[in-house]
């Protein structure tokens, strides 16, 4: 990372702002291409990160044959003289005779030479001890291999993993789980004028963003730790440098909120000019959220870093966010593109020109149609407490209802989301 002063040059020269969707597949481009390392992880220590490598199934699922009732294993025709009993985890011996039975539990192997089985509440007991009953033509046990095959690809590298995943990959006898790092996120706050405790007042504001953001973050997949919040940081382009340059070290994104306008305390892009930074975007046509960037960094050790400048009014924070480092976590975990579901308005959503509008939604649980919230300006977070999601409006268009519009969806847990 160079270590030179940046010119003034540096803070005033801004090109053309990408467009959204354009933003967004070439963040996830660099992001995919520098895809974090696969490590090999406990299965309990697996939720949240992503498959490295497909999940295969060690052995037939099941791997042998399994009574799905509780009831009686029979052999021949009935009525069935009783020789035993076979419970779950236990390896039962054959049944080599017509007209006997054993005592099966649900769960429990099926013993080899075994014509049916009869449910216990489909039985009766004649006088003599013996079983009878009429088993169902149906089988009822699970066949070896009825789930999946031995060897069978389960599902692809790039799924994400969470209990359901856990929990297939245990029942095929997996202990370990290759999956991607999980990335390490770190956040500076920039502004002078942030308060971090306390009520706001005497031209001072609280900062929302550096008790808020960890949280998105962590719902994106991120590690990130108390220590690894900062701020706020001076106003002073030492400062920024300094800050950068430190949570640069450990992380393979930072976050920094305020500072990505030229104004005469903005220092973050000739900081990043004094890193040897490259921007992959530099200003995306999107409202609210102007102006948002993602800079690529390639440090000492030949780790890619990323930088991810984020506007100091809250709610344009979190549409930077969303367009820009949710598709490059995407791409780090080696994920697919995120798909966006689509909603129905039910009242119209204004355009904003030739930006694409990110517009406030909360989803109907009941008709599953989106309408906008109230308080959506960019210093708000009333609206963005009770949405679920962002519609996205075209340029040059305005949301009509009844048209059918993307959902950025607001995350709720890793992976998770209302839609």
């Amino acid at each position: 990372m160079k270590t030179e002063t940046a010119s003034a040059a540096d803070r005033v020269t801004t090109p053309p702002p990408a467009g959204w969707a354009e933003a967004r597949s070439r963040v996830y481009a660099v992001g995919l291409a520098a895809a974090l390392p696969a490590v090999e992880r406990p299965l309990a220590e697996t939720d949240g990160h992503t498959l490295a490598a497909p999940l295969t199934t060690r052995t037939d699922l099941p791997a042998f044959p399994t009574s799905s009732v509780d009831g009686w294993a029979v052999r021949g025709t009935g009525p069935w003289r009783v020789v035993g009993r076979v419970l779950a985890g236990s390896a039962p011996a054959p049944l080599t005779e017509d007209g006997t039975t054993v005592e099966i539990a649900t769960g429990a192997m099926v013993p080899e030479g075994t014509s049916a089985v009869l449910r216990v509440e489909e039985s009766t007991r004649t006088s003599d001890g013996l079983v009878d009953g009429v088993p169902r033509t149906a089988p009822e046990w699970r066949r070896p291999g009825e789930e999946a095959a031995a060897g069978e690809e389960l599902l692809p590298a790039g799924a994400p993993v969470d209990p359901a995943v856990i929990g297939l990959a245990a029942s095929c006898g997996h202990d370990t789980l290759r999956v991607r790092r999980q990335p390490r996120a770190a956040l500076l706050v920039f502004g002078d004028e942030l308060l971090t405790a306390g009520p706001p007042g005497a031209g001072r504001v609280r900062d929302a963003l550096g008790p808020a953001l960890p949280a998105w973050l962590r719902r994106y997949g991120c590690r990130i730790r108390p220590g690894d919040v900062v701020g706020p940081v001076a106003d002073t382009l030492p400062a920024h440098v300094a800050a950068l340059r430190t949570a640069l070290t450990g992380a393979d994104l930072v976050c920094t909120t305020g500072g990505t306008m030229h104004g005469p305390v903005d220092h973050l892009h000739p900081a990043l000019a004094a890193l040897g930074a490259d921007y992959v975007v530099n200003t995306v046509a999107v409202r609210p959220g102007f102006p948002m960037l993602l800079a690529r960094l390639v440090g000492t050790d030949g780790r890619v870093r990323f930088v991810a400048g984020l506007p100091g009014n809250p709610q344009s924070a979190v549409v930077a966010l969303v367009s820009l480092v949710a598709p490059l976590l995407a791409g780090l975990a080696g994920r697919a593109m995120p798909v966006l579901p689509h909603a129905t308005l039910a009242e119209p959503v204004a355009g904003r020109g030739d930006h694409t509008h990110l517009a406030l939604v909360r989803r109907d649980p009941v008709d599953g149609t989106a309408r906008p919230v109230r308080h959506v300006g960019s210093a708000m977070l009333r609206g963005l407490s009770v949405a679920d999601g962002f519609a996205v409006i075209r340029p040059g268009t305005v949301g009509k209802v009844g048209d059918q519009v993307p959902v950025v969806p607001l995350p709720l847990l890793p992976g998770e989301h209302a839609w």
